[in-house]
């Protein structure tokens, strides 16, 4: 297979040669390449897709299939399914049915790089809560994560906490030697309390700028501190309802393109009509403008935005090239997982895993073209 386009950081079109699944070449060439290629998209934070729930422990694993193959639609090749706050029982039936899927479809063993744990470590506070139940949010327990990662079969790689509980610190210090990343999200801490946790290993930043109070100090707050801080990377959703166009720009400018990661925080509504859906025991509702809340209420649960359509707004709210924001997707989220020898980056010799896109310069809008995995095309638009 040869595929011509370009690539998001060079300007002239190159050759990609794919053989046997591997890219064997990366060649330029003189001919006109309207599409653009890119690595196969990253997305850290998935809650669900396609009508799928991935925190209903009554999710089947053709169910949870169902909604790989959905993704790759979006563009998406790898990601971590994510698990949010609940009572154990319900978190661990999550996870195994997450590695039943994994041991049945090799499509979801090849698309999971793990999964993601957000919560139940979180804050109990209205705001920094978010839309996780108020009932299963809970102080650090190292002996119950490590009952959830026997669930997960090991596959925990990322947690999101709140580090002002007691006890948080060890707790990070324990899950940085076992190589679990540890993110800061859903928290209510002082300043004091995330340089304490970046100490002790944190090193990345959940949502940054949502699952936060509606008002907060000006200056010494949480959300400063992280911004500030170059030890951690930081996701954003970028679906123009959790952060403002003005907001995306500041802050990618403050974190820089290099640490910031672009996540959907997709829930079952992704990629389906509005109406009410369920995230884990809460009910949610997706207007006609495609934000997701509390039914009723102005509070965000989670997001129906595509990770295509994610880069695209990060091109037209902020400084960032498509480059740019393409690497946000790719080779940043890679860096994190430290998988970036095989992973986020076209190389001889790694499998092909290639996102073709359709960029409008003029509409500041992306639409895929087809999605690769292993040099097969998994999806083509119609």
């Amino acid at each position: 297979m040869k595929l011509i386009g370009t690539l998001a950081d060079q300007s002239n079109p190159v050759e990609l040669s794919i053989e046997a699944g591997v890219i064997t070449a990366l060649q330029p060439v003189a001919t006109a390449a309207p599409l653009w290629l890119a690595p196969g998209f990253i997305d850290l934070q998935v809650n669900g897709y396609g009508g799928v729930d991935f925190n209903d422990p009554a999710t089947t694993t053709e169910q949870i299939a169902q909604a790989i193959r959905k993704l790759w639609a979006t563009g998406v090749t790898h990601l971590l399914p994510t698990v949010i706050t609940g009572s154990h029982e319900h978190l661990a039936t999550c996870f195994a049915n997450l590695v039943k899927a994994a041991d049945e479809f090799a499509e979801v063993a090849y698309a999971t790089l793990g999964f993601h744990l957000e919560g139940p470590f979180i804050s109990t506070e209205d705001g920094p809560r978010g839309a996780h139940p108020r009932a299963h949010a809970r102080p650090p327990d190292w002996d119950e994560f490590m009952r959830l990662q026997d669930a997960a079969r090991g596959g925990i790689r990322l947690i999101t906490l709140a580090p002002e509980w007691e006890g948080a610190l060890g707790f990070i210090e324990q899950a940085v030697k076992e190589n679990i990343i540890v993110a800061l999200g859903h928290t209510a801490a002082t300043p004091q309390q995330i340089r304490d946790a970046i100490s002790a290993g944190a090193t990345m930043s959940t949502h940054l700028g949502n699952g936060s109070h509606a008002q907060i100090t000006r200056h010494p707050n949480y959300i400063w501190e992280q911004l500030a801080a170059d030890e951690l990377h930081a996701s954003f959703i970028v679906d123009g309802h959790h952060l403002p166009p003005a907001v995306v720009k500041c802050f990618l400018r403050a974190k820089g393109i290099a640490r910031s990661i672009l996540v959907t925080d997709a829930i079952a509504a992704a990629g389906c009509p509005p109406g009410r859906y369920r995230l884990g025991d809460v009910e949610v509702e997706m207007t006609q403008q495609g934000r997701v809340c509390l039914p009723g209420t102005p509070y965000l649960a989670g997001s129906a935005v595509q990770m295509h359509e994610a880069i695209a707004n990060t091109v037209k709210f902020s400084d960032a090239t498509l480059g740019g924001a393409l690497q946000m997707a790719t080779a940043n989220p890679a860096e994190l997982l430290g998988l970036s020898e095989t992973h986020g980056q076209f190389t001889a010799g790694r499998a092909a895993n290639v996102v073709v896109l359709n960029w409008n310069e003029a509409a500041q809008s992306l639409a895929v073209a087809a999605t690769i995995c292993r040099g097969e095309a998994v999806y083509r638009h119609q």
